[in-house]
């Protein structure tokens, strides 16, 4: 690195990677002057907590010497991040999305980073960051030198490795994807329940409570996360959870008290997998067989970190072997087995996720179903028939016009509404013959029926005569319409 070339390194967890770019790169960083807004060092990380931990060993490492350094990392406020980018930094540690918040937002310039460092790139790949460190590559100064590290190399990472990296020095400790000797891996073949899966953890933390110091229990799901560490606290266990739906500062207050070793188990998703540096870990339980071989090498590269021993468990059922297959075939070795079968299969009381939530409407609440239709069977006392009408019905319920013609009762309207008595006066009784004068329009014109139109037929000029009228079937009408009504006379 000294000799500002390009490197690609390849190293187990645990092996001092952080130290190998962060010394070089406080002695490179040495001479010279960080201007606002212009970090002369970038380096990338993952996820919160790597980052986190990298700032940590950079201030740690940079005690004697003048360089400054700023932690742009999502889930803390910006305007703190942007004070320190404003007062001019050496070194800006970010992870890529926070990193491309603050440059869309003109708070940050990278045409003078000078040395560009991507750690644990194959993580950056399964997270979906690639995007995002290509087009940060781009925005650099073509003539910088860049590190990679990485545990593995797919060939994703090579392929972008060949693009952004020139003639560079590949460095590999060991083999890609390989594990530590000093660390003791087991599988326990247990039946396939959920329950089960939590009394057989339970049962393997009690047979090693007398070694155990702290430990690490990884799930592929974050509600499994939740779910675990819930059990374990109910069981009597010092266990807290950590996942990515997590706030940021319960995630870091968390991991702070696990080095501490305030906390004996912590339950994580892969979140934490990667690059966190706890060196007293004896213990790696994986409660779920992980879907990438790749998370198994960094699950297990927790433990025995600096030449320590370390025992790592995992849990299998039959529907895992296909995963099982995997691992072995990237670390080389066959895993030593034992199975775990006196095991009681229990269902969870919680409801399923397909089952309905809340109580039911047709249970009452002593939990008895209960139908709601009468015992008729109708909800009402007119149901629709679904036979065919017949002719005869329909003329059967025609009017009879001999109703029709019948004339209607003298009947005086209603009034809704009481009028206010009052006595009458001159002025009121001569408006009163005015008004009674007049002819009533609106009421003849409320009872007047309105006249049938007949439409003329298409096709037929007015020269050719009028069509005769057909006649009107009044079965087809209101019966109102036909009634006689009186209308008032002047």
């Amino acid at each position: 690195m000294l000799e500002r070339r390009d490197l690609i390194g390849i190293a187990q967890t645990g092996t001092g990677k952080t130290a190998s770019f962060t010394l070089p790169m406080i002695e490179m960083l040495s001479r010279g002057r960080a201007k606002a807004r212009m970090p002369r060092a970038l380096v990338l990380e993952p996820t919160r907590e790597l980052a986190d931990q990298v700032a940590e060993s950079f201030n740690r490492y940079s005690k004697y010497s003048k360089l400054s350094h700023a932690l742009l990392i999502g889930g803390v406020s910006m305007d703190d991040q942007t004070k320190k980018l404003d007062r001019g930094v050496d070194v800006l540690i970010a992870t890529p999305g926070r990193l491309l918040d603050h440059f869309e937002r003109g708070r940050l310039m990278l045409s003078q980073v000078n040395i560009l460092v991507i750690d644990e790139a194959d993580r950056m790949l399964d997270m979906g960051f690639i995007p995002d460190v290509e087009r940060i590559c781009k925005l650099l100064p073509f003539t910088r030198q860049t590190l990679f590290y990485s545990a593995t190399m797919p060939p994703e990472i090579r392929r972008l490795t060949d693009q952004f990296l020139h003639n560079p020095v590949r460095i590999e400790v060991t083999r890609p994807a390989t594990t530590a000797a000093n660390i003791t891996q087991e599988l326990v073949e247990i039946p396939a329940n959920d329950w089960a899966k939590r009394e057989a953890l339970r049962r393997l933390i009690r047979e090693n409570e007398a070694t155990l110091t702290n430990a690490i229990v990884f799930c592929n799901r974050k509600r499994d996360v939740d779910v675990v560490a819930k059990s374990l606290t109910k069981h009597g266990f010092d266990a807290a959870p950590i996942h990515g739906d997590l706030d940021q500062s319960v995630r870091t207050k968390t991991l702070d008290k696990f080095r501490a070793g305030e906390l004996k188990i912590l339950v994580a998703s892969d979140v934490a997998a990667r690059g966190l540096d706890v060196p007293s870990v004896s213990h790696i339980f994986n409660f779920d067989v992980p879907i990438h071989a790749d998370d198994y090498v960094h699950r297990i590269g927790r433990t025995g970190r600096a030449g320590r021993s370390g025992l790592a468990l995992m849990l299998t059922t039959p529907r895992d072997a296909k995963y099982v297959d995997f691992i072995e075939k990237l670390i080389g070795n066959k895993l030593t087995r034992r199975s775990m079968t006196d095991i009681e299969v229990r269902e969870d009381r919680a409801p399923r996720r397909d089952q309905h939530k809340g109580r039911d409407r047709n249970k009452d609440r002593g939990g008895k179903r209960h139908d709601r239709r009468p015992p008729d069977g109708k909800f009402h006392d007119q149901v629709a028939g679904t036979d065919p009408v017949r002719e005869a019905q329909v003329a059967a319920s025609a009017p009879n016009p001999a109703i029709l013609d019948a004339p209607l009762p003298e009947s005086r309207p209603e009034r809704r509404h009481e009028a206010k008595v009052h006595e009458p006066s001159v002025h009121d009784s001569r408006a009163h013959d005015s008004k009674a004068q007049e002819p009533k329009a609106h009421e003849a014109k409320a009872y007047e029926p309105r006249p049938h139109r007949e439409k003329k037929p298409q096709g037929k000029s007015p020269r050719q005569g009028t069509p005769e009228k057909e006649p009107v079937d009044k079965s087809q009408l209101p019966a109102f319409l036909f009634r006689k009504v009186r209308l008032p006379q002047d």
